[in-house]
């Protein structure tokens, strides 16, 4: 509702073209009740009516259409925001978060979706189930106030209805979300490791476990679609009772003597205009109930208060860092993943982080990210406590670059330019030398202009690493973090790779989470994390 209110006035836009398509809807069956009159041997109508029958059914089908486009870019602009707070609220909390891909994906893409129903049905169809209905009894009062009755207490029996079937509707919709939130999630995380379930024979389980995911998914769906019906045929019951009952009425009233039947033609033929909207209404209640369900799960990320902290004045051009007892316990768990972790850096110098995986070489690098804040100790970087910075300044500090580069759909220079939007060409094709990507850059077609596709295809393993400095050269941030930037490449690549890494830590400080004993050689400051936790420190 708040982006509702947000849109202003262009959120009333379709009301205002629902409301003038009732009206005309209205005027078109007074029309065709005073011709059906004619053709019955009462005077009254004529070509003239026919004719302004026909334009009011030419400018209720344009308003129709209009409304329509009018609600669809509501839908859109309204999913729009909400797509664009959700990702930086996703990017804000990095790997904090504890979404796996597949269910970040579904967040950004079906959850958002399911909204769609409430910003482009749901908001008109409730102002027009209040208002068109209103607006027919105040004109079939006009000609007949006991059919205006009749109209209006069958019109507040609808609520009573759909509430009866709400309530039902919207647990099993929030359950078939919740189930295919599990589906998506599940299906692109087993995508992506595929190739580990084949090699450890598992491909198949995991097809049968997908398949009993989507068959539940499809039992959930059907309940929806079974509850969503109760509710179409209550109200089509009592819009059928309506209409038997004037059509009683009105032939009982005219059958005693011979009138002008067009008041009486007038209040049958009003009755499915009077129930349009609330079938509207009705329609969009379980569009409603599908985003409630989906906002249910939303809400949470988008409400979360903004990180608060001081803001950089600029970014410093050297920093020293200190770790002072510093630990850090994730929630759920009960060891420390970093136990009181001491050391200091001065500017422009270089350390290495060293021992198994899972001894808190990664939770060092996102302690120094704003990912993670320490849950004892105090981490200063030129003396100044850094809890104190929003996350997001800390980030400013920091070239990151992990174990494997993921490049973007796009050239090379693109790819190259996301550290820095605002880089000149010149400052990108320097970042390049510097990472060497010009090595093997120059012997392609358009150079740094060549095409990649997503995820790096098209380039090795080394040339995307390449890419992946030449980001950290362009950032020229004070602070540089490595994590395992060699893990996964052969020794003729890894050497250079490591000359690219010497060049991006010369001058800088820099921390290196690195197995690799080659890239221990760029530093004689080394600390080792062991298995049990233990922390010592050597000095070359």
């Amino acid at each position: 509702m708040r982006q509702v209110r947000a849109q202003g006035g262009r959120a009333a836009w379709p009301v205002a073209l629902g409301l003038a398509g009732i009206l005309c809807q209205v005027g078109f069956v007074f029309l065709i009740a005073r011709l059906l009159a004619t053709i019955l041997g009462f005077p009254g109508g004529g070509f003239g009516e026919l004719a302004a029958a026909g334009a009011l059914a030419l400018l209720g089908a344009a308003l129709s259409m209009t409304q329509e486009m009018a609600q669809q870019a509501a839908g859109e602009r309204a999913r729009a925001s909400i797509r664009a707070a959700l990702f930086t609220r996703l990017m804000e909390l990095g790997p904090a978060d504890p979404r796996g891909v597949g269910e970040k994906a579904t967040l950004l893409v079906d959850r958002v979706e399911a909204l769609d129903g409430f910003f482009a049905r749901w908001v008109p169809a409730a102002a027009l189930a209040i208002l068109g209905p209103a607006a027919v009894i105040l004109i079939v009062a006009q000609f007949d106030g006991t059919s205006a009755l009749v109209l209006a207490v069958m019109g507040l029996l609808v609520p009573v209805a759909m509430a009866l079937t709400g309530i039902g509707a919207a647990v099993e919709s929030r359950k078939q979300l919740d189930v295919l939130g599990r589906l998506s999630g599940r299906f692109v995380d087993r995508l992506r490791g595929l190739s580990t379930l084949v090699q450890f024979n598992r491909a198949e389980d995991e097809a049968r476990a997908l398949g009993a995911a989507a068959d539940e998914f499809r039992q959930r769906t059907l309940r929806v679609l079974r509850v969503a019906f109760l509710s179409s045929a209550a109200l089509e019951l009592l819009a059928g009772f309506t209409l038997g009952y004037l059509a009683w009425r009105h032939g009982m009233l005219l059958a005693p003597q011979v009138t002008d039947p067009t008041p009486a033609l007038f209040c049958i033929l009003a009755v499915p205009v009077f129930f349009l909207p609330l079938r509207n209404f009705s329609q969009a209640y379980h569009e409603a109930m599908s985003a409630r369900g989906a906002a249910a799960e939303l809400a949470p990320l988008l409400e979360a208060p903004a990180a608060t902290g001081l803001l950089l004045e600029e970014v410093p051009p050297r920093v020293a860092l200190v770790f002072d007892k510093v630990e850090l316990t994730y929630p759920g768990m009960d060891r420390p993943a970093l136990p009181r972790l001491t050391f200091a850096l001065a500017p422009g110098e270089t350390l290495m982080l060293v021992g198994p995986s899972g001894a808190g070489k990664s939770s060092v690098l996102r302690l120094l990210m704003g990912f993670a804040a320490p849950s004892a100790g105090r981490i200063a970087i030129n003396g100044e406590d850094v809890t104190r910075l929003k996350p997001a300044e800390l980030r400013r500090l920091s070239a990151y670059v992990g174990q494997r580069a993921h490049l973007f759909g796009g050239t090379i220079r693109e790819n190259i330019r996301l550290a820095r939007p605002d880089a000149t060409d010149a400052e990108v094709q320097r970042a390049a030398e510097s990472a060497r990507v010009m090595a093997f850059a120059a012997h392609l077609p358009q150079g740094l202009d060549t095409e990649v596709g997503e995820g790096g295809f098209g380039l090795s393993g080394g040339q995307a690493q390449r890419v992946a400095l030449a980001r950290a050269f362009l950032r020229d941030s004070p602070l540089v973090l490595l994590d395992e930037p060699t893990a996964s490449l052969d020794p003729g690549t890894e050497a250079e790779v490591m000359e690219a890494i010497a060049r991006l830590c010369t001058g800088r400080t820099a921390i290196i989470a690195t197995h690799s004993p080659q890239l221990m050689g760029l530093s004689g400051r080394v600390i080792e994390l062991a298995g049990q936790r233990r922390v010592e420190q050597h000095v070359g």
